[in-house]
């Protein structure tokens, strides 16, 4: 004989897989559509500016070689044995970074390869400093430098053994460089709101000791770029031509006075 209730108990176990079984699918769906936002998001660059970077396609005297792996500036003629790999700043277009360091090929013969880093995410982007050196092979002496977030991974490169110095713009190390015989330049911005000038001297000790700390004048986070502004930084006073002079005389003297 059926007792009263038996076969309300055993509809449970059917209800309950089938909840398991939704639920799956709900916790799938929603991981989905995560990963979808996540990589719009990723991929949604902060463009170049159009025309700073045509003032650089316009110059005789550097040219633009578009890779899989990078963006490299390079003199026309005479290229030195230097290179420094930068890593741009979180989904930043890399071609929003050659104005700002064209002056420093032209003045110091050096072949400069911009980073195209995994997701535009620079912090996500595990592949070793040799994806983007093995591009120029004549290249003896390397430099690694970045600006905010790409400055975080280029400390993290730093401790290559074919490093000679580490370059930041609007950036700091989240942990120390290893390396004892690092030399560094950290260029920063007095109205810079996403890496403040607070932020940067109480960094400061996770550099090498004589790192050279320079601050520019009305420079906030995005003039160290091209490619318009960002949520939450300051108001640059200073044009970007001025930057861009201040930005090559800086560099271009770390760079030649670091190199044997």
């Amino acid at each position: 004989m059926t007792q009263p209730g038996s076969q309300t108990e055993a509809r449970r176990p059917g209800r309950l897989r089938r909840g398991i079984r939704a639920g799956g699918w709900w916790s799938l769906t929603a991981f989905v559509l995560v990963v979808i936002v996540f990589l719009a998001w990723a991929n949604t660059v902060r463009v170049a500016d159009r025309a700073a970077a045509d003032q650089v396609f316009a110059n005789p005297n550097v040219t633009v070689t578009d890779t899989p792996n990078s963006v490299i500036l390079a003199p026309t003629d005479d290229a030195g044995d230097i290179g420094l790999v930068f890593i741009p700043g979180a989904r930043v277009d890399p071609y929003a970074y050659l104005y700002k360091l064209a002056g420093t090929v032209e003045d110091t013969g050096a072949t400069v390869v911009i980073a195209k880093p995994v997701l535009n995410l620079a912090i996500l982007d595990q592949r070793p400093l040799s994806t983007f050196t093995d591009a120029v092979p004549d290249v003896s002496t390397w430099f690694v430098g970045g600006h905010s977030i790409g400055g975080v991974r280029a400390c993290m490169l730093a401790d290559d053994s074919k490093v000679d110095g580490l370059v930041l713009f609007g950036s700091y190390c989240a942990t120390s460089p290893k390396r004892t015989d690092l030399r560094a330049l950290s260029l920063s911005g007095s109205t810079d709101g996403l890496s403040t000038p607070e932020q940067i001297a109480d960094r400061a000790d996770l550099l090498p000791s004589d790192t050279r700390f320079v601050e520019l004048e009305g420079v906030n986070h995005a003039r160290f770029g091209d490619y318009g502004v960002e949520n939450g930084d300051g108001v640059a006073t200073a044009p970007t031509d001025a930057v861009a002079a201040e930005i090559t005389n800086e560099l271009s003297e770390f760079l030649l006075e670091t190199t044997p």
